[in-house]
């Protein structure tokens, strides 16, 4: 799995896992905080956040370009500045007034710009590790590593944002609560002051993240710094891998394919997006928060930590060459499972759970299935069949569907939104929410890292940096299509809104299935 991998790609992984800790540890409760300081609804808390998520996603294709021109290591590096300096605005406390948002739309804004010097350039160093021939057998494989490895900072996230938040309730002798004035009456306004100024610490954890990422980027530079070349200086530069030349018809096919691409994937992120908003609504409204029994070890991050770990063990036992090195991952499975449960058993019961836990589960089973996707489709390439980037995509548009399928039957005869107010039903058990991100992130699986190699393996040499960005504003337009299901939330029923992510996710794949051939042909 890891062998025979460049070690460029382990170091700019990580320097992209911290980072994206704490860019999700925010995310995690972005829309709680804007509810608890500004008193916003669902459908203005999610709008703003859609917004930011679509302006994180476009910047890449500014900054693409940038790094076409000047080079993708200098990006990346202005962009750890200009990210640490948004999430240091965010962490600044202000009060709930006009001079709060400002200073929150302004490290909002500074987070958005930064992303967009830093991610997708960072996407195309690891792109260009594959171009030399020695590796470029290993892309799809490393781009599924490259993906684990960000979301296993996205795992501890939600975690690390529901510690600091509840460590800061008890200082003022409160604790979380979705309804605060049912809950604590004339105590409530101390109660939500005390709330989003603890969820304000949280966007501190992203600077401090940040550090730890830039101090591994600049550690390991050597690993990768020959990958760090454009178009225009690899023909001037010795031991750079060649570039490929393409005629203007065979570029053009090319970009209209990924163009192609990045229209059908909108839809998917529309529908995938909706962890931060609608899920995280419907975790608050619908969801039984006081969590009993065998479920508890699904809100502790550990646990499912040594679970994920577990799993890249098993695999080393089944391929390990020696005798040696099958024994020492067999140990190793065992502990962890061990730690794993003992951690379990020392939980509370029942334990007191929030919204934002939630969001934990998408990033915990990316990390935890990708040794099975990679082992499946690996299966089908050693005989010949491999399946295209394209076809993975249709699929995981149906998989998508699916998913929401799952939430939809959970729905069947709740109260609607506008009819509940600002009261809750919490009846549902947790496993509804966890089955439904389990069955969303196969879809990520099938599409997200698949979509990321296919770009970094069918753009044009001259215009990688632009290519890939293209792929994070497809994922910006459908990050803003997802505050559709926030508008609509306390106006139609809860099933319609799922009924539409369906709908979206089924034409999508139909039309992806419908161009396969053309694709094909066209990337060939």
């Amino acid at each position: 799995m890891f062998k025979n991998q460049p070690k460029g790609l382990f170091a700019l992984a990580l320097a992209n896992t911290g980072e994206r800790f704490g860019y999700y540890t925010m995310l995690a409760i972005f829309t709680l905080f804007m509810q608890a300081k500004f008193g916003w609804d669902e459908s203005v808390a999610g709008q703003i956040n859609a917004i930011f998520l679509a302006v994180v996603y476009f910047a890449p294709l500014f900054g693409g370009m940038l790094a076409d021109k000047i080079g993708y290591g200098r990006c990346v590096v202005a962009g750890f500045v200009v990210m640490f300096l948004g999430y240091l605005g965010l962490a600044v406390p202000t009060g709930p007034d006009m001079t709060g948002q400002i200073a929150m739309f302004a490290g909002l804004a500074a987070v958005s710009l930064g992303t967009g010097l830093f991610k997708g350039n960072l996407q195309v160093l690891i792109g260009n590790l594959y171009d030399d021939p020695k590796y470029a057998s290993r892309r799809d494989s490393a781009f599924s590593l490259f993906y684990m490895a960000i979301n296993m900072g996205a795992m501890f996230a939600p975690s690390m944002a529901n510690w600091i938040t509840n460590k800061h309730l008890e200082g003022y002798g409160f604790q979380y609560t979705a309804d605060a004035v049912a809950t604590y009456g004339d105590k409530a306004p101390q109660y939500l002051e005390a709330l989003y100024s603890g969820y304000g610490l949280c966007f501190g954890v992203a600077c401090v993240s940040l550090i730890l990422s830039a101090i591994i980027y600049f550690a390991t530079r050597s690993w990768f710094k020959h990958a760090d070349v454009t178009a225009a200086k690899a023909k001037d530069t010795v031991n750079a891998a060649p570039v490929e030349e393409l005629t203007p018809k065979q570029t053009r096919d090319r970009i209209v394919a990924l163009l192609l691409v990045f229209a059908v994937v909108i839809f998917f992120w529309m529908a995938f997006h909706q962890n931060g908003s609608a899920l995280t609504f419907f975790a608050k409204k619908y969801t039984n928060l006081t969590v009993e029994g065998g479920m508890r070890f699904g809100f502790n991050i550990f646990s499912l930590a040594l679970l994920a770990f577990s799993v890249y063990t098993g695999f080393g036992f089944f391929q390990s060459e020696t005798g040696k090195n099958k024994l020492m991952c067999a140990i190793a499975t065992l502990a962890a499972w061990g730690g794993a449960y003992w951690l379990y058993a020392d939980m509370a019961d029942p334990i007191n759970a929030q919204p934002s836990d939630f969001q934990q589960f998408n990033p915990f089973f990316v990390v935890a299935l990708t040794p099975f996707s990679m082992a499946f489709f690996g299966a089908f390439e050693k005989r010949g069949k491999e399946i295209s980037a394209p076809a993975r995509i249709a699929w995981g548009m149906l998989v998508a569907a699916l998913g929401f399928g799952v939430i939809t039957m959970a729905s069947v005869g709740l109260t609607s939104p506008v009819d509940l107010g600002e009261g809750t039903q919490s009846i549902l058990s947790p496993s509804w929410l966890m089955s439904t991100y389990f069955t969303l992130t196969i879809a990520e699986l099938l599409l997200s890292p698949m979509g990321l190699s296919f770009v970094s393996k069918v753009a044009p040499p001259k215009y990688k940096g632009m290519m890939m960005g293209g792929w994070c504003v497809a994922t910006a337009i459908g990050n803003y299509l997802s505050s559709i299901p926030s508008m609509l939330w306390n106006k139609i029923p809860l099933m319609y809104n799922w009924a539409i992510l369906i709908a979206l996710c089924l034409i999508s794949a139909f039309v992806m299935f419908a161009l396969l051939k053309k694709l094909n042909k066209m990337t060939a």
